[in-house]
């Protein structure tokens, strides 16, 4: 049985979770700026969100045709949210995706964002932690 802080904070864990695999997401686009033919990757977090708090996954089984296949993913995807390429802004020659402005800003606010959701999480700790000593 959970308790009522638990499930109080449950949007809140989700949520937290979901951004930082999203920041290494971003991360990853930053890094390989200078990589041939990477195409940058995110995922669409309110969707995410919805999905991850409603317990449905987008995953799809895979299915061997030989007992010989490896086992595996069918698409990459991030606490069940599917990981998407983003749209070309601006095509490059080495084929690479990653739009070094974009990636910044969508950087940056993400952290926000997160920093925003640990400081909210505080707060109600804080509230919950005072209405117990007094």
């Amino acid at each position: 049985m959970t308790s009522r802080i638990d499930e109080a904070l449950k949007f809140h864990q989700t949520a937290l979770s979901l951004r930082a695999a999203r920041q290494e997401l971003l991360a990853s686009n930053i890094a390989n700026a200078d990589t041939p033919n990477y195409k940058a990757k995110d995922i669409d977090f309110a969707s995410a969100l919805q999905g991850a708090l409603s317990g449905t996954t987008a995953n799809l089984p895979l299915t061997g045709t030989s007992s010989r296949h490896l086992g595996g993913t069918a698409g990459e995807s991030v606490m069940g949210a599917p990981v998407m390429y983003r749209n070309v802004l601006q095509p490059s020659a080495d084929g690479n995706t990653v739009d070094m402005d974009v990636e910044r800003a969508q950087f940056a606010d993400n952290a926000l964002r997160y920093e925003a959701s640990v400081k909210f999480v505080s707060d109600q700790v804080k509230d919950v932690l005072m209405a117990l000593q007094g």
